[in-house]
């Protein structure tokens, strides 16, 4: 039996979701209970086609559960930028087993976190529909899950997708307001937050051997990051958001965090998806949830290697 820090993974694979969700697989002081996939970087049924795909590539010594995708209710938004390739995982068209009976995502969060009162986090990458869907079919996972993180939102007000609006947040606002006004204990790590931890070219020259399954996997899919990155964004450096995100969960003392009343915008031409804090000298709205301020970027970087090299070793082709 495992005895580690019990976390559940709500990913929208993505590129920078399976590198967080390799290093959470393969660190021994972890349980990955489950890992949810959600609609986002790609559409429901390729974010859970490659959750699965991720974790049999990958073979970790426990396979967690894996919950399936849907649409949000108001569909997803069409994306012009495609930093993680068509099929979200750098076109390296991985083949997956056929697909059996899966759980509904939100079934899944809710039977974890009921089966481990007040053990779980959950560490969320992608948009909140899982999470929003999970409260609603049982108000009372609000008192039993551990906590919450939330890789999402802005501090600034500069978005990614829109000036005002982060692509997590973006893609289903209605439920990130959920989540954001749930009483459940919540940590928001936002995009200002994760943009400042940076990777050179040199990571790819630092990548686990190619004899471990980590090490295949990873150079199947970061070359494509780095040339997106330079295309489209005109970066010759690549952010690894969730990883970031995900370390966040595991070090907080990484961060600095401050106490926060935060909402999001429902409507407006320019703001749908903006995340809003009250700042007012004299404050109406309710505290809500911790924000991570301020990063130690170069401990979260050492961080992240060092769980890229742990994958590395743990994944090693028998000899």
């Amino acid at each position: 039996m495992m005895n580690g820090k019990k976390i559940l993974l709500d990913v929208d694979p993505g590129i920078d979701d399976a590198v967080a969700l390799m290093m959470a697989l393969f660190d021994p002081q972890l349980e990955v209970v489950a890992v949810t996939a959600v609609g986002g970087n790609v559409p429901p049924d390729q974010a859970t086609r490659n959750v699965q795909a991720i974790i049999e590539q990958l073979d970790p010594p426990r396979w967690p559960r894996i919950g399936r995708a849907s649409m949000p209710e108001m569909g997803l938004p069409t994306r012009n930028v495609q930093l993680h390739g068509p099929d979200g995982l750098g076109n390296a068209n991985f083949q997956v087993s056929e697909l059996q009976h899966r759980h509904a995502s939100e079934k899944v969060i809710c039977d974890e976190v009921r089966a481990a009162p007040g053990e779980v986090t959950i560490v969320a990458l992608g948009p909140l529909t899982n999470l929003a869907r999970a409260l609603a079919r049982d108000p009372g996972l609000v008192s039993l899950v551990g906590q919450i993180v939330i890789m999402g939102g802005t501090l600034s007000g500069s978005g990614n997708i829109t000036p005002a609006a982060e692509f997590n947040i973006y893609c289903d606002p209605e439920s990130a307001r959920a989540v954001f006004r749930c009483a459940a204990t919540k940590t928001l790590v936002p995009i200002d937050i994760t943009s400042q931890v940076a990777f050179g070219y040199d990571l790819l020259d630092n990548l686990p051997s190619e004899t471990s399954r980590a090490g295949r996997f990873l150079r199947r899919v970061l070359p494509f990051l780095f040339r997106s990155y330079r295309q489209e964004l005109g970066y010759e450096d690549i952010r690894l958001n969730d990883a970031t995100a995900l370390v966040a969960a595991l070090h907080a003392e990484l961060f600095d965090v401050e106490l926060a009343a935060a909402d999001v915008e429902l409507s407006g031409e320019l703001t749908t998806g903006a995340t809003v804090f009250d700042r007012r000298r004299i404050r109406e709205w309710r505290t809500n949830v911790a924000v991570a301020t301020k990063v130690d970027v170069a401990a979260v970087r050492d961080t992240i290697l060092r769980g890229i090299a742990a994958a590395g070793e743990a994944s090693e082709d028998a000899k």
